[in-house]
């Protein structure tokens, strides 16, 4: 039997009115989906929650969720985890509180936000300041001297919690959904057609967990790991190995759209 997965990215919910939403909910019904899927930047930290609540009962199914790094501005990393593993909504699971999620007797879906890690390109040189760094409170605190430290624990966490739990999914199921915010891999972070280069690369991939998908899925032939992401707003779909395919989100401020729809059997 089929139970389609509808997967979206970075639809800035507060970026958009109301009909919008409303039209945007109307297409994620008409693919007939029972489960949606949204890799980050949600909305922002002061209306998450009720941005999310309010799309749940519009397209009345289950939505799995990692956060993007909008997701945590005008607020703290700690709060707004804190405000997620309380949440008492059933339609609403925030992955890396929930944990792996069986979706089907061969599927499973698991996820972690991931952050962009600096390791990538030359963040020393880098002219590029994003938003985050002045947004969310532990990296303004965290100053230019202690920031590339910071994004690194950060993307080191998010590997870390993948490491803890992913080597037993795979071993248990066929097919599984890998969803995070920041792409793993330089080859997927596209700036329109090209590769992200040295002055961007930094605040756009988390090669942390990249670098663990490189070495665990070779020890797992057998299945097949579909990584859902974002962050980039530019679309991309490319092989990283035999069994590790690695899916970016096309995205535009305004106008959330559906990014993928899968069968599940």
């Amino acid at each position: 039997m089929q139970k389609p997965l509808a997967w979206a990215t970075d639809i800035h919910l507060d970026h958009c009115d109301a009909n919008v939403i409303a039209e945007f909910a109307t297409q994620i019904r008409a693919t007939g989906a029972q489960v949606l899927c949204l890799t980050g930047d949600l909305a922002e930290s002061q209306n998450l929650v009720d941005y999310l609540h309010s799309l749940a009962e519009m397209i009345q199914m289950p939505i799995y969720f990692v956060l993007g790094n909008h997701d945590y501005y005008h607020g703290s990393i700690a709060s707004v985890r804190k405000t997620l593993a309380d949440l008492q909504i059933p339609a609403l699971h925030w992955l890396p509180h929930t944990g792996p999620v069986e979706l089907g007797a061969k599927v499973c879906l698991i996820g972690h936000d991931g952050w962009s890690d600096g390791q990538h390109g030359d963040f020393s040189r880098s002219t590029i300041r994003l938003k985050d760094y002045r947004l969310i409170e532990e990296l303004a605190q965290a100053g230019q001297a202690g920031l590339l430290a910071q994004l690194q624990a950060l993307g080191a966490e998010s590997a870390a919690w993948f490491r803890a739990r992913l080597p037993e999914v795979l071993a248990h199921y066929q097919q599984v959904y890998l969803l995070m915010h920041p792409p793993p891999f330089r080859e997927a972070c596209l700036y329109g057609t090209e590769i992200a280069d040295d002055n961007w690369a930094p605040h756009f991939i988390c090669k942390a967990v990249g670098d663990l998908l490189l070495e665990l899925m070779p020890q797992f032939p057998q299945t097949q790991l579909t990584v859902l992401a974002g962050h980039t707003h530019n679309p991309c779909d490319i092989q990283i190995l035999a069994n590790l395919r690695v899916q970016v989100g096309k995205a535009e401020y305004g106008a959330p759209a559906l990014a993928g729809l899968f069968d599940i059997f």
